[in-house]
């Protein structure tokens, strides 16, 4: 039996018309059961529905030999025995470096005034801090990050970014990008090497039906995450 590992969600609701192209269809309608284990139409593929920020520790550690997750959650994981051979080209967005309107962020950096910046994202934060040498106190947080500014208790945050919307409505503004982000299909790289025939024709399904819908031609790679 080959697992795959899903996120709750956003990336849940765009990976399963992708998957459906690929011929993986859940036996029944996701959103009509409170099952975690949902078996497919292929008959050795189940899925298991998991918090996002779960799925890259059920595939490093075997309990799925397959998962979906974002850019953003694999940089924050960090974690080796992950391959990532498919960009899915869902869940766009990108993480960003976001300040109040007003806030001369550029003039703070070229000072060298020391940041305190909010984030969920500590360790992507703090590499790209680090390359560009600027000082900065990280505030972890999970949620709600534009209010920081507000409250005064930071002076820019990172994170997530796909209108602005929020961002506008709360009186920021993105000042720096970070990274671009999109979904990966990733794959245990034990299960890979001693299952491979398998594994690797569903990832050939999958990411042929990532060129069929246009969103991105697949990069495939056995480079670890």
């Amino acid at each position: 039996m080959i697992t795959l590992a899903l996120p709750k969600g956003r990336i849940f609701e765009e990976a399963l018309p992708l998957l459906a192209r690929a011929g993986i269809v859940p036996d029944e309608p996701p959103e009509a059961t409170r099952k975690l284990i949902i078996g497919t139409s292929v008959p050795d593929v189940r899925l298991v529905i998991v918090r996002a920020s779960d799925v890259p520790t059920y595939v490093q550690y075997g309990a799925a030999e397959l998962g979906i997750a974002g850019a953003d959650i694999l940089m924050e994981h960090g974690g080796g025995g992950i391959y990532q051979p498919v960009d899915l080209g869902i869940g766009r967005c990108r993480l960003c470096v976001a300040a109040p309107v007003g806030f001369d962020y550029a003039g703070a950096v070229r000072r060298g005034a020391r940041l305190r910046v909010a984030t969920k994202y500590v360790q992507g934060a703090r590499d790209f801090f680090a390359r560009k040498g600027v000082h900065v106190d990280l505030i972890k947080l999970y949620g709600s990050m534009e209010l920081a500014p507000l409250a005064g208790l930071a002076d820019a945050i990172v994170d997530l970014v796909s209108s602005g919307a929020t961002l506008k409505a709360n009186n920021l503004h993105e000042v720096e990008q970070i990274i671009p982000i999109s979904s990966r299909l990733i794959v245990n790289q034990a299960a890979y090497k001693t299952g491979r025939e398998r594994l690797a024709a569903l990832i050939t399904a999958i990411g042929g039906a990532v060129v069929v819908s246009g969103s991105r031609a697949p990069a495939v790679s056995e480079g670890a995450a």
